[in-house]
């Protein structure tokens, strides 16, 4: 509850309704629970127990270890896509979710090698997704854009592949380029020429960088890659010199907190340390990450930080405006969004 003086109280705003820009969603992730049940039903695809009966599954990528459980899962349930039905289908409800959790943008982040075997080669799976983000984006009325991300467990050669491929779809639904899976694999400086190509196509730097590793490969993302956004990013924190470059850059962090708990980084959600980031003035926006595995959507993201920060609704709309800055959405859908997160505060 909010007080509202000595004459009563006021209910707290529904966060639901705080009009929202979604930065950090990975495709499958993105899946429903339900969703990934039935299909592995329909197609006897067998589920470990912890994506059945013990979901949310119990996570923690403190070692390599915990990692590779972690991309089991996913890889696991990536498996129960087999048809461009089913593609479609995970677009349209991970639209659905976001607007009944006021999101008003989505920028859903995929990588089509991981799809392509199954789905007629990453050109032919980067149009199917962006046909069903058209139709989702249509049906649902949440405005939508697609990030190609390459897998940092591959050769850099294949990142230069998809980032060529994401360079012919600038302004024809592909508006980022990152660089995602365990952060500690791999030499980030070897991106180097995938991010070249990327930002030459005028493609937003999206890198995963600031979760599982610390300042030095944030300061890495920035140096090599060029990072317009940090895929996380909130480690940042431990590096008062690093914060403040990156405050001065307006890069933004995409902070998603119940993964970060999820998987080890912080003990709690009263241990993220969003309150450091405000006050140190870092552009920040909230994501849900994968939804499948850390059992929270995007309203959740917002609704854990209040509760664990007590965070008061000023906050919670100046967060849900700096995600609609940090973001590519048109300056149309941006100014509407703005206009509401202020009646929302009023």
């Amino acid at each position: 509850m909010t007080a509202t003086g000595a004459g009563g109280v006021r209910p707290l705003r529904d966060v639901s309704r705080l009009p929202k820009a979604h930065l950090h969603l990975h495709f499958t992730g993105s899946m429903r629970h339900a969703t990934l049940l039935e299909l592995a039903e329909r197609d006897q695809v067998v589920l470990p127990d912890s994506l059945v009966e013990d979901w949310p599954p119990q996570l923690s990528a403190a070692d390599e270890k915990g990692w590779f459980r972690f991309q089991r899962l996913y890889d696991v349930a990536r498996s129960v896509l087999r048809t461009p039905e089913d593609v479609r289908r995970l677009v349209l409800e991970a639209a659905e979710d976001d607007v009944r959790d006021g999101g008003r943008w989505l920028e859903i982040q995929v990588d089509p090698s991981g799809y392509a075997a199954r789905f007629g080669g990453i050109t032919a799976f980067t149009d199917l997704v962006l046909d069903c983000v058209r139709d989702a984006s249509e049906r649902t009325g949440l405005a939508m854009a697609v990030v190609v991300a390459a897998n940092r467990t591959r050769h850099p050669l294949d990142a230069r592949t998809l980032a060529r491929l994401a360079a012919q779809y600038a302004g024809r639904g592909v508006v980022g380029f990152g660089l995602s899976n365990d952060e500690r694999r791999g030499s980030t400086a070897d991106f180097e020429g995938a991010f070249r190509i990327a930002r030459q196509a005028g493609l937003l730097l999206v890198p995963h960088g600031g979760e599982l590793r610390g300042p030095d490969h944030v300061r890495q993302c920035l140096d090599s890659l060029g990072a317009h956004r940090l895929g996380h990013g909130v480690r940042s924190v431990e590096d008062p010199a690093l914060l403040e470059r990156i405050v001065a850059a307006g890069v933004a962090l995409e902070v998603c907190p119940t993964s970060n708990v999820s998987l080890g980084v912080y003990s709690d959600l009263t241990s993220v340390p969003l309150p450091q980031l405000l006050a140190a003035g870092a552009t920040v926006a909230l994501g849900a990450d994968d939804p499948l595995l850390f059992g929270s959507r995007l309203a959740g993201q917002y609704a854990t930080m209040r509760a664990a920060h007590d965070l008061d609704d000023a906050t919670l709309a100046r967060l849900a405006e700096m995600s609609f800055e940090a973001s590519r959405a048109p300056s149309d859908v941006v100014a509407a969004a703005k206009r509401d997160i202020a009646a929302w505060l009023d």
